[in-house]
């Protein structure tokens, strides 16, 4: 961790642990102080689920860390779909 935020390596280790993501990005948009992240997640947990569903995913896997940051962005995609927006 970094001060009083959360390192943006941290985020993606429990990213990939919890949500058992093939491809994981972390951007720091808070100066590099851990507090307001940008995050990509890829996971097969979410096929066959909505936008809702796939937050409501996250957000559960990542409770305590979303909790001590000011701010945090998702963009989900199961693996089919990312591979078709890296194609566009």
């Amino acid at each position: 961790m970094s001060g009083s935020g959360i390192a943006s390596s941290h985020i993606d280790s429990i990213i990939r642990d919890r949500l058992n993501a093939s491809h994981v990005q972390v951007d720091d948009i808070s100066g590099g102080c851990g507090q307001a992240f940008e995050v990509i997640i890829v996971s097969p947990l979410f096929v066959g689920k909505n936008m809702l569903m796939r937050h409501r995913l996250v957000n559960t896997a990542l409770k305590e860390e979303i909790s001590a940051i000011h701010a945090f962005t998702q963009k989900d995609y199961t693996p089919e779909e990312w591979q078709k927006k890296l194609q566009q």
